[in-house]
């Protein structure tokens, strides 16, 4: 009996002993999207009034880990079972993160809306505010989802030999921390402004005061950064997952450094993409108008 929990331990270390091993693994090789996430996260989660702004991302949280929680047990029957179907999924979650791209740029240089008047932001009903941050939160989630697929893919695939019990251990780690590490980042970031408001109240010292003050001029610029930083990442991701999984696109590509041929593959998806979603609304308005 005793000889067989010892075994039994013994078993369990090893497998806890793996565990650490291939995660740290699977971490190293999701860094740079789980970076790349937090751009792009952070960039969603930001422009909410300021009195929502912690209940909309954690209404984003939720989203996040339900999306995990959809696509966890799906990634492992498909990758088992008939892996070119996460490939297609990869490709139709590149080409919409290559769209939003886009669209964020084709925004920035062609569309520059003038700043309304505090009358008129002010006059806004509850209604449309709350039909706002719906759609903003929409939104953040079905980005979250596209990354949350290829963030557990790549993991994945870094222990694809291993054991299926290990399989599940390691990709959820790698699941949780793109959840709780990712939006726990995020909500210190969107309240920079109120940690800095505190200290500046406090006014126990120069240094505290001047810190606050620095925070709450720091954050504006930190999401301004965010969204470049944030569309940039979205653009990257796209070409990444084309060049990656499309063996031709990979060879047109093979003579550019990796970072500029996943910048030209995405740009050039997301235009196409853009082209043909302008394309399909001005049909439907014309559609609509006859």
């Amino acid at each position: 009996m005793s000889a067989a929990f010892f075994a039994l331990l013994d078993d369990i270390a090893i497998l806890m002993d793996d565990v650490a091993t291939m995660t740290k693994v699977a971490t190293e090789k999701t860094a740079g999207l789980l970076g790349d996430d937090l751009a792009v996260n952070a960039e969603k989660s930001s422009g909410f009034l300021t009195n929502r702004e912690l209940p909309a991302l954690w209404k984003i949280t939720k989203g996040s880990l339900l999306n995990k929680l959809i696509i966890l047990p799906i990634a492992f029957l498909l990758s088992a079972f008939v892996p070119v179907v996460i490939t297609a999924i990869l490709l139709c979650g590149g080409v919409y993160l290559a769209y939003e791209g886009a669209h964020k740029i084709y925004e920035y240089l062609f569309q520059k809306k003038k700043a309304k008047p505090a009358k008129e932001i002010v006059e806004q009903s509850e209604e449309d505010i709350a039909s706002k941050e719906a759609e903003r939160v929409k939104s953040a989630i079905l980005v979250d989802f596209i990354l949350s697929v290829e963030i557990i893919i790549i993991a994945l695939s870094t222990v694809v030999d291993a054991d299926l019990q290990t399989q599940i251990i390691v990709v959820s780690i790698i699941a949780l921390l793109a959840t709780i590490g990712v939006y726990g980042v995020v909500a210190l970031i969107v309240r920079m402004d109120d940690m800095g408001y505190k200290l500046i109240k406090e006014n126990k010292n120069k240094f505290t005061k001047n810190l606050g003050v620095g925070l709450v001029k720091a954050l504006p610029i930190v999401i301004k950064v965010l969204g470049i930083v944030g569309t940039i990442a979205l653009v990257l991701v796209a070409g990444g997952i084309f060049t990656h999984y499309i063996h031709q696109i990979h060879d047109v590509v093979a003579g550019i450094p990796g970072i500029l041929g996943d910048a030209i593959v995405g740009l050039i998806v997301g235009a196409i993409a853009l082209a043909g979603m302008m394309l399909f609304k001005k049909l439907r308005g014309t559609e609509v108008a006859n």
